[in-house]
């Protein structure tokens, strides 16, 4: 039976070290023209020298106006020498230890923030349904867009290739562009790219076909797809079988299953910042280990490529028993990284649990509540977590030590801050 520790052979003949992979989570850290910084390459320093076989980089953006945050790295055409020199840097400390480095290659479309582009590009005219004016009305794609999106997916993964990078991965869940494309409710076209699934799909599975024909059969491409969006009249179930089917049939190399969007954060474990129609999230679900397990298990009966699955994971026994039964290949850590950068060797020592941060987390106080419902605060506190582990992940770069004194309102508003000061710079 598969445990943490064996290797993969994948696909296309690459091989993963050990079966832990340190999941794809947003950096913040590129310089304000998007170029990799030094900070970076000190980052996956440590996350490789940690023990997982495989790192997958946070949101590496096609276009500059369309970021899922400020400080994602950018590759918007030919790319200068600082730009890849610090590419290689960071390529270079990910695989110092053995192991792989994945570039995730993503394009934000309507969830791209309105203080970066108040009318960002998407499949169609349908804004985000979230209260606050945090995204603008987006603007319908050209098929001539398109097909200039689809070379630049096309591109940047033949930018990875040439600066060390061992993979990429193409983001294709959580409501970014490509999940856009895949959802009937924010994809209302009436052209070859919208109505049946085929269509719907069809962005991407030439975005795959582009990748793969520019990296070649054997540079490992994985996809990360949701298995739903959670939302009435989304992208459902149903439809991620059919489609994980073909991109299996496109030789992709590792699906990570995944779910959710802004609209309805499963994938953040954020509560109270759902859109108004999206169903409630059960409190059991949300707080057991393996949010994505079942998906990937139903989805394994017609399916042969491997799964990478993550969320929730923290004991090796649950991670061992998701490889023994068939619901993962490879299983995927996220916020657990963001403090103890070893953990994956630990595990693979022998440690039965990672620790659990978000027990131990002071977070606002109750009487802040009432200032906007128990709703809303709901929601600003898991935001806060969130952006705590933002502030770990940034104080790894930039000292190499986790700075887990922060309290989650205070990195809030210290990420925050810092956000608004590269917009200021970029534009100046």
């Amino acid at each position: 039976m598969p445990s943490i520790a064996d290797s993969l052979v994948l696909p296309c003949g690459a091989v993963l070290p050990n079966r832990l992979a340190k999941a794809a989570m947003t950096e913040g850290l590129a310089d304000p023209q998007g170029r990799a910084t030094a900070e970076l390459a000190r980052l996956y320093g440590l996350w490789a020298d940690g023990g997982a076989g495989l790192l997958i980089t946070g949101n590496v953006q096609i276009d500059r106006d369309h970021l899922e945050r400020p400080g994602n790295v950018i590759i918007q055409g030919p790319q200068d020498e600082a730009a890849l020199t610090g590419l290689s840097a960071m390529a270079r400390a990910g695989t110092r230890a053995g192991g792989h480095i994945w570039m995730q290659i993503s394009h934000a479309g309507r969830q791209t923030q309105v203080t970066v582009n108040p009318h960002p590009k998407a499949p169609s005219a349908v804004p985000v349904g979230l209260p606050g004016k945090q995204f603008g009305m987006p603007e319908a794609l050209t098929e001539d867009e398109i097909f200039d999106l689809i070379e630049r997916f096309g591109y940047v993964a033949e930018v990875a290739q040439q600066t060390g990078f061992t993979g990429v991965q193409i983001h294709a869940a959580h409501g970014y562009l490509l999940s856009q494309f895949l959802s009937p409710r924010s994809n209302l076209r009436t052209d070859q790219y919208g109505g049946t699934l085929e269509n719907r799909a069809r962005m991407l599975m030439a975005v795959v076909a582009r990748v793969r024909a520019g990296v070649g059969a054997e540079f490992p491409i994985g996809v990360k797809l949701n298995s739903a969006d959670f939302q009435k009249g989304g992208f459902a179930f149903e439809d991620s079988v059919i489609v994980a089917g073909w991109l299996q049939a496109a030789g992709v190399d590792l699906l990570e299953i995944s779910g959710g969007s802004y609209e309805q954060p499963a994938m953040m474990d954020i509560q109270g910042m759902e859109a108004p129609d999206a169903p409630p999230q059960k409190a059991s679900t949300a707080a057991r280990e393996a949010y994505f397990v079942d998906f990937a298990k139903t989805m394994r009966a017609s399916l042969t490529m491997p799964l990478l699955v993550t969320g929730g994971f923290r004991t090796r026994r649950a991670m061992n028993t998701a490889l023994e039964t068939g619901g993962a290949d490879v299983i995927g850590l996220g916020r657990p990284l963001c403090v103890d950068v070893a953990g994956p060797a630990k595990l693979l020592a022998g440690a039965d649990e990672l620790d659990r941060w978000e027990s131990k987390l002071k977070l606002l106080p109750p009487w802040l509540s009432f200032l906007g419902g128990l709703k809303m605060m709901r929601a600003v506190e898991g935001f806060a977590v969130t952006y705590w582990y933002y502030a770990q992940i940034d104080a790894l770069a930039r000292t190499g030590k986790a700075h887990i004194g922060i309290s989650p309102f205070a990195a809030l508003l210290n990420i925050q801050k810092a956000g608004k000061a590269w917009l200021k710079a970029r534009k100046g």
